[in-house]
Protein backbone atom coordinates (compact mmCIF):
# COMPACT_ATOMS: atom_id res chain seq x y z
CA UNK A 1 0.00 0.00 0.00
CA UNK A 2 0.93 3.56 -0.32
CA UNK A 3 2.08 5.09 2.79
CA UNK A 4 -0.35 7.06 4.65
CA UNK A 5 1.33 11.14 5.71
CA UNK A 6 1.31 11.82 8.62
CA UNK A 7 1.52 15.04 10.18
CA UNK A 8 2.94 15.33 13.82
CA UNK A 9 1.41 18.29 15.98
CA UNK A 10 3.40 18.78 19.89
CA UNK A 11 7.07 18.16 19.59
CA UNK A 12 7.67 17.54 23.23
CA UNK A 13 9.41 14.66 25.04
CA UNK A 14 7.15 11.47 23.34
CA UNK A 15 7.52 12.90 20.04
CA UNK A 16 10.85 11.46 19.36
CA UNK A 17 9.71 7.58 19.93
CA UNK A 18 6.40 8.66 17.06
CA UNK A 19 8.58 10.16 14.83
CA UNK A 20 11.29 7.04 14.73
CA UNK A 21 9.17 4.68 14.49
CA UNK A 22 7.35 6.16 11.48
CA UNK A 23 10.27 5.19 9.64
CA UNK A 24 10.01 1.57 10.58
CA UNK A 25 6.57 0.61 9.46
CA UNK A 26 5.56 1.53 5.65
CA UNK A 27 2.01 2.39 6.21
CA UNK A 28 2.96 5.82 7.14
CA UNK A 29 5.78 8.37 6.17
CA UNK A 30 6.38 11.35 8.45
CA UNK A 31 5.87 14.86 6.56
CA UNK A 32 5.83 17.49 8.84
CA UNK A 33 5.79 18.82 12.39
CA UNK A 34 4.43 21.92 14.07
CA UNK A 35 4.72 23.54 17.92
CA UNK A 36 3.05 26.26 19.53
CA UNK A 37 6.53 26.36 20.46
CA UNK A 38 8.27 27.29 16.50
CA UNK A 39 11.90 26.21 17.91
CA UNK A 40 10.60 22.68 19.21
CA UNK A 41 9.05 22.18 15.59
CA UNK A 42 11.92 23.53 14.22
CA UNK A 43 14.71 20.84 16.26
CA UNK A 44 12.52 18.16 15.40
CA UNK A 45 11.95 19.00 11.81
CA UNK A 46 15.66 19.13 11.42
CA UNK A 47 16.20 16.06 13.35
CA UNK A 48 14.21 13.85 11.25
CA UNK A 49 14.41 15.92 7.58
CA UNK A 50 10.81 17.00 7.73
CA UNK A 51 9.27 20.94 7.13
CA UNK A 52 8.57 22.62 10.66
CA UNK A 53 5.29 24.35 9.76
CA UNK A 54 2.56 26.56 11.90
CA UNK A 55 -0.37 24.20 13.01
CA UNK A 56 -2.23 26.16 10.20
CA UNK A 57 0.22 25.41 7.46
CA UNK A 58 0.05 21.90 8.39
CA UNK A 59 -3.71 21.19 8.60
CA UNK A 60 -3.59 22.59 5.01
CA UNK A 61 -1.07 20.18 3.85
CA UNK A 62 -2.39 17.73 0.32
CA UNK A 63 0.30 15.24 1.73
CA UNK A 64 -0.62 14.91 5.34
CA UNK A 65 -3.79 12.26 5.55
CA UNK A 66 -3.57 11.72 9.50
CA UNK A 67 -2.99 14.04 11.95
CA UNK A 68 -0.75 12.61 15.16
CA UNK A 69 -1.71 14.58 18.28
CA UNK A 70 0.96 14.55 20.57
CA UNK A 71 0.10 17.99 22.81
CA UNK A 72 -0.49 17.80 26.10
CA UNK A 73 -4.05 16.23 27.81
CA UNK A 74 -5.71 19.53 27.91
CA UNK A 75 -4.77 20.56 24.10
CA UNK A 76 -6.59 17.06 22.82
CA UNK A 77 -10.07 18.10 21.86
CA UNK A 78 -9.02 21.58 20.89
CA UNK A 79 -5.88 20.60 18.30
CA UNK A 80 -8.12 17.41 17.29
CA UNK A 81 -11.38 19.27 16.36
CA UNK A 82 -9.46 21.52 13.79
CA UNK A 83 -8.03 18.12 12.51
CA UNK A 84 -11.38 16.79 11.98
CA UNK A 85 -12.61 20.01 10.75
CA UNK A 86 -9.50 20.26 8.11
CA UNK A 87 -10.81 16.88 6.76
CA UNK A 88 -7.99 15.39 8.24
CA UNK A 89 -7.92 11.59 9.82
CA UNK A 90 -6.84 11.72 13.95
CA UNK A 91 -4.64 9.74 16.09
CA UNK A 92 -4.04 11.03 19.98
CA UNK A 93 -1.62 10.21 22.68
CA UNK A 94 -3.61 9.14 25.63
CA UNK A 95 -5.87 10.06 27.02
CA UNK A 96 -8.38 10.86 24.02
CA UNK A 97 -9.80 13.58 26.15
CA UNK A 98 -10.31 15.48 29.22
CA UNK A 99 -13.65 13.80 29.96
CA UNK A 100 -16.27 10.95 28.31
CA UNK A 101 -18.20 14.45 26.89
CA UNK A 102 -15.24 15.82 25.62
CA UNK A 103 -14.54 12.39 23.46
CA UNK A 104 -18.34 11.95 22.24
CA UNK A 105 -17.15 15.22 20.59
CA UNK A 106 -14.38 13.80 19.33
CA UNK A 107 -16.20 10.84 17.59
CA UNK A 108 -19.08 12.89 16.64
CA UNK A 109 -17.32 15.14 15.05
CA UNK A 110 -15.36 12.19 12.90
CA UNK A 111 -18.30 10.18 12.07
CA UNK A 112 -20.30 13.07 10.67
CA UNK A 113 -16.87 13.49 8.19
CA UNK A 114 -16.20 10.28 7.61
CA UNK A 115 -13.00 10.39 9.53
CA UNK A 116 -11.20 8.05 11.67
CA UNK A 117 -9.88 8.76 15.19
CA UNK A 118 -7.46 6.41 16.66
CA UNK A 119 -5.70 6.73 20.49
CA UNK A 120 -2.90 5.54 22.17
CA UNK A 121 -1.82 3.24 23.89
CA UNK A 122 -1.37 0.66 21.54
CA UNK A 123 0.56 -1.10 23.55
CA UNK A 124 -1.70 -3.67 24.03
CA UNK A 125 -0.69 -4.78 20.31
CA UNK A 126 2.70 -5.61 21.66
CA UNK A 127 3.96 -9.01 21.41
CA UNK A 128 3.82 -9.62 25.31
CA UNK A 129 0.66 -8.52 25.45
CA UNK A 130 -0.81 -10.10 22.40
CA UNK A 131 0.93 -13.63 23.83
CA UNK A 132 -1.28 -13.25 26.91
CA UNK A 133 -4.31 -12.51 24.58
CA UNK A 134 -3.77 -15.49 22.53
CA UNK A 135 -2.98 -17.66 25.57
CA UNK A 136 -6.20 -16.28 27.15
CA UNK A 137 -8.25 -17.21 23.86
CA UNK A 138 -7.09 -20.49 23.76
CA UNK A 139 -8.37 -21.47 26.91
CA UNK A 140 -4.97 -21.90 29.12
CA UNK A 141 -6.29 -20.51 31.67
CA UNK A 142 -10.37 -21.38 31.85
CA UNK A 143 -12.83 -18.78 31.86
CA UNK A 144 -11.28 -15.13 33.69
CA UNK A 145 -12.83 -14.54 37.15
CA UNK A 146 -11.21 -11.33 38.68
CA UNK A 147 -7.44 -9.93 38.31
CA UNK A 148 -5.13 -7.17 39.35
CA UNK A 149 -3.79 -3.84 37.51
CA UNK A 150 -1.26 -1.83 39.26
CA UNK A 151 0.71 1.12 38.46
CA UNK A 152 2.46 2.94 41.67
CA UNK A 153 5.42 5.43 41.57
CA UNK A 154 6.46 8.03 43.56
CA UNK A 155 5.74 10.52 40.96
CA UNK A 156 6.03 12.09 37.86
CA UNK A 157 8.07 15.11 39.06
CA UNK A 158 11.39 12.99 39.74
CA UNK A 159 12.32 12.66 36.26
CA UNK A 160 9.92 15.18 33.71
CA UNK A 161 11.24 18.55 34.36
CA UNK A 162 8.00 20.26 33.36
CA UNK A 163 5.48 17.96 35.48
CA UNK A 164 2.88 20.71 36.16
CA UNK A 165 0.26 18.93 33.86
CA UNK A 166 0.37 15.36 35.92
CA UNK A 167 -0.83 17.38 39.20
CA UNK A 168 -3.22 20.52 37.63
CA UNK A 169 -6.59 19.65 38.13
CA UNK A 170 -9.09 17.82 35.44
CA UNK A 171 -7.00 15.69 33.31
CA UNK A 172 -4.24 15.16 35.82
CA UNK A 173 -3.20 12.80 38.03
CA UNK A 174 -2.38 8.98 37.83
CA UNK A 175 -5.44 7.27 37.06
CA UNK A 176 -5.84 9.94 33.81
CA UNK A 177 -1.96 9.61 33.37
CA UNK A 178 -0.81 5.49 33.06
CA UNK A 179 -5.01 4.47 33.64
CA UNK A 180 -5.49 4.11 29.80
CA UNK A 181 -2.62 1.54 29.66
CA UNK A 182 -3.69 -0.44 32.21
CA UNK A 183 -7.30 -0.34 31.27
CA UNK A 184 -6.70 -0.86 27.95
CA UNK A 185 -4.37 -3.92 28.20
CA UNK A 186 -7.52 -5.45 30.54
CA UNK A 187 -10.23 -4.51 27.81
CA UNK A 188 -8.34 -6.14 25.09
CA UNK A 189 -8.41 -9.21 27.43
CA UNK A 190 -11.73 -9.43 28.44
CA UNK A 191 -14.01 -7.48 26.98
CA UNK A 192 -15.77 -4.04 27.96
CA UNK A 193 -16.10 -2.91 31.72
CA UNK A 194 -19.57 -2.28 32.61
CA UNK A 195 -19.50 -1.46 36.46
CA UNK A 196 -17.10 0.52 39.13
CA UNK A 197 -16.27 1.39 42.52
CA UNK A 198 -13.77 3.64 43.60
CA UNK A 199 -12.20 5.67 46.70
CA UNK A 200 -9.40 8.69 45.79
CA UNK A 201 -6.80 10.83 48.24
CA UNK A 202 -4.00 13.04 47.50
CA UNK A 203 -1.09 12.45 49.45
CA UNK A 204 0.18 15.82 49.81
CA UNK A 205 -0.29 19.16 48.10
CA UNK A 206 3.26 20.48 47.10
CA UNK A 207 5.43 18.44 44.68
CA UNK A 208 9.32 19.27 44.38
CA UNK A 209 10.59 19.26 40.57
CA UNK A 210 13.71 16.94 40.93
CA UNK A 211 15.75 17.66 37.34
CA UNK A 212 15.86 20.19 34.76
CA UNK A 213 16.17 23.88 34.78
CA UNK A 214 13.36 24.05 37.32
CA UNK A 215 15.21 21.65 39.34
CA UNK A 216 13.84 21.99 42.93
CA UNK A 217 10.57 24.45 42.34
CA UNK A 218 7.51 23.39 43.89
CA UNK A 219 4.14 22.87 41.96
CA UNK A 220 0.44 22.54 43.73
CA UNK A 221 -1.14 19.34 43.16
CA UNK A 222 -4.88 19.93 42.79
CA UNK A 223 -6.05 15.98 41.97
CA UNK A 224 -6.26 12.92 43.54
CA UNK A 225 -2.52 10.84 43.56
CA UNK A 226 -3.71 7.74 44.90
CA UNK A 227 -6.92 5.92 43.13
CA UNK A 228 -8.04 2.56 43.32
CA UNK A 229 -11.53 0.82 42.48
CA UNK A 230 -12.98 -2.67 40.94
CA UNK A 231 -13.76 -2.89 37.68
CA UNK A 232 -16.93 -5.10 36.76
CA UNK A 233 -16.47 -6.44 32.99
CA UNK A 234 -19.34 -7.11 30.83
CA UNK A 235 -17.93 -10.75 31.00
CA UNK A 236 -18.24 -10.94 34.48
CA UNK A 237 -14.84 -10.70 35.85
CA UNK A 238 -13.34 -8.38 38.66
CA UNK A 239 -10.31 -6.98 38.28
CA UNK A 240 -9.14 -4.37 41.07
CA UNK A 241 -7.22 -1.62 40.19
CA UNK A 242 -4.79 0.64 41.55
CA UNK A 243 -2.80 3.97 40.46
CA UNK A 244 -0.75 6.18 42.40
CA UNK A 245 1.66 8.82 42.59
CA UNK A 246 2.57 8.63 46.43
CA UNK A 247 4.12 4.82 46.61
CA UNK A 248 8.31 4.92 46.45
CA UNK A 249 8.42 1.19 46.56
CA UNK A 250 6.01 -1.80 46.22
CA UNK A 251 6.45 -6.22 45.01
CA UNK A 252 2.61 -6.13 43.27
CA UNK A 253 3.26 -7.45 39.36
CA UNK A 254 1.45 -4.37 36.79
CA UNK A 255 -1.05 -6.93 35.51
CA UNK A 256 -2.32 -10.56 36.83
CA UNK A 257 -5.28 -12.36 35.56
CA UNK A 258 -6.95 -15.45 37.05
CA UNK A 259 -9.22 -17.90 35.89
CA UNK A 260 -10.97 -21.20 36.36
CA UNK A 261 -8.37 -23.22 34.95
CA UNK A 262 -4.88 -21.32 35.90
CA UNK A 263 -3.23 -17.47 35.85
CA UNK A 264 -1.44 -15.79 34.03
CA UNK A 265 1.20 -12.88 35.22
CA UNK A 266 0.78 -9.94 32.26
CA UNK A 267 4.25 -7.57 31.77
CA UNK A 268 3.90 -3.70 32.38
CA UNK A 269 1.30 -2.47 29.76
CA UNK A 270 3.97 0.76 29.48
CA UNK A 271 5.65 -1.28 27.12
CA UNK A 272 5.24 -3.51 24.06
CA UNK A 273 8.19 -6.39 25.56
CA UNK A 274 8.50 -8.32 28.73
CA UNK A 275 7.66 -12.10 29.73
CA UNK A 276 3.89 -13.45 30.58
CA UNK A 277 4.15 -16.20 33.04
CA UNK A 278 1.49 -18.90 32.76
CA UNK A 279 0.08 -21.28 35.76
CA UNK A 280 -1.56 -24.44 35.55
CA UNK A 281 0.74 -26.63 37.76
CA UNK A 282 3.43 -24.60 38.31
CA UNK A 283 4.91 -20.80 37.07
CA UNK A 284 5.90 -21.25 33.38
CA UNK A 285 7.44 -18.94 31.30
CA UNK A 286 5.57 -18.63 27.59
CA UNK A 287 7.39 -18.02 24.19
CA UNK A 288 6.68 -15.11 22.80
CA UNK A 289 4.78 -15.80 19.27
CA UNK A 290 4.07 -12.21 18.08
CA UNK A 291 5.97 -9.85 16.61
CA UNK A 292 6.69 -6.04 18.23
CA UNK A 293 7.42 -7.63 21.49
CA UNK A 294 11.59 -6.65 21.39
CA UNK A 295 11.41 -2.83 21.87
CA UNK A 296 9.42 0.66 21.96
CA UNK A 297 7.02 0.33 18.93
CA UNK A 298 5.01 3.42 19.80
CA UNK A 299 3.15 4.20 16.68
CA UNK A 300 1.83 0.41 15.88
CA UNK A 301 -1.71 1.11 16.34
CA UNK A 302 -1.12 4.60 13.96
CA UNK A 303 0.25 2.29 11.27
CA UNK A 304 -2.50 0.12 11.96
CA UNK A 305 -5.06 2.68 11.55
CA UNK A 306 -3.48 4.06 8.73
CA UNK A 307 -3.51 0.31 7.04
CA UNK A 308 -7.15 0.01 7.73
CA UNK A 309 -8.05 3.46 6.43
CA UNK A 310 -6.63 1.86 2.89
CA UNK A 311 -8.37 -1.08 2.92
CA UNK A 312 -11.24 -0.99 4.78
CA UNK A 313 -11.40 -2.53 7.69
CA UNK A 314 -11.57 -1.58 11.58
CA UNK A 315 -8.39 -0.50 13.27
CA UNK A 316 -7.72 -2.06 16.92
CA UNK A 317 -6.61 1.57 18.27
CA UNK A 318 -9.66 2.61 18.13
CA UNK A 319 -11.68 5.99 19.00
CA UNK A 320 -14.22 4.03 20.57
CA UNK A 321 -11.72 1.67 22.89
CA UNK A 322 -9.97 4.80 24.38
CA UNK A 323 -13.54 6.49 24.92
CA UNK A 324 -14.58 3.20 27.03
CA UNK A 325 -11.06 3.35 28.97
CA UNK A 326 -11.96 7.51 29.49
CA UNK A 327 -15.47 6.19 30.44
CA UNK A 328 -13.80 3.88 33.34
CA UNK A 329 -11.26 6.29 34.19
CA UNK A 330 -14.40 8.93 34.91
CA UNK A 331 -16.72 6.70 36.66
CA UNK A 332 -13.77 5.51 38.91
CA UNK A 333 -13.02 8.96 39.85
CA UNK A 334 -17.05 10.16 40.68
CA UNK A 335 -17.24 6.97 42.53
CA UNK A 336 -14.47 7.50 44.70
CA UNK A 337 -16.83 11.43 45.38
CA UNK A 338 -20.39 10.31 45.62
CA UNK A 339 -19.50 6.29 47.67
CA UNK A 340 -21.69 4.54 44.99
CA UNK A 341 -20.63 1.77 42.19
CA UNK A 342 -21.36 3.58 38.83
CA UNK A 343 -22.64 2.01 35.65
CA UNK A 344 -20.55 3.22 32.65
CA UNK A 345 -22.37 4.96 29.33
CA UNK A 346 -20.47 3.81 27.16
CA UNK A 347 -18.83 0.14 25.68
CA UNK A 348 -16.65 -1.17 22.93
CA UNK A 349 -15.92 -4.01 21.04
CA UNK A 350 -13.29 -6.44 21.89
CA UNK A 351 -10.18 -5.22 19.95
CA UNK A 352 -9.46 -7.98 16.77
CA UNK A 353 -5.91 -9.83 18.07
CA UNK A 354 -2.61 -9.51 16.05
CA UNK A 355 -1.61 -12.58 14.11
CA UNK A 356 1.00 -14.60 15.63
CA UNK A 357 4.71 -14.21 13.91
CA UNK A 358 8.17 -12.40 13.66
CA UNK A 359 8.35 -9.49 11.37
CA UNK A 360 8.30 -6.39 12.46
CA UNK A 361 7.06 -3.95 9.60
CA UNK A 362 3.98 -6.24 9.20
CA UNK A 363 0.48 -6.17 10.39
CA UNK A 364 -2.37 -6.87 8.18
CA UNK A 365 -0.53 -8.19 5.30
CA UNK A 366 0.94 -11.37 7.88
CA UNK A 367 -3.41 -11.52 8.39
CA UNK A 368 -4.15 -11.76 5.25
CA UNK A 369 -1.36 -13.94 4.45
CA UNK A 370 -2.71 -16.56 6.89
Amino acid sequence: MKPLGIGVIGCGVISDIYMKNCAIFPQIELRAVADMRPEAAAAKGAEYGVPAVTVDELLKREDVDIILNLTIPKAHVEVGLMALDAGKHLYAEKPLAGSVADGRRLLQAARAKGLRVGSAPDTFLGGSHQTARNLLDTGRIGRPTSGTAVMMVAGHERWHPNPDFYYAGEGAGPLMDMGPYYITAMVNLLGPVSRVVGLAAKGRDRRVIATGPRAGQEIPVETPTHVTGVMEFASGALVQIVTSFDVKAHRHTPLELYGTDGAMLIPDPNHFDGQVMLHDADWQAQPMRHAHGDGNYRGLGLADMAEAIAIGRDHRASGALALHALDVIESLLRAAGTGRAETLTTSCDRPAPLPMGTAQRQIETMEMAQ
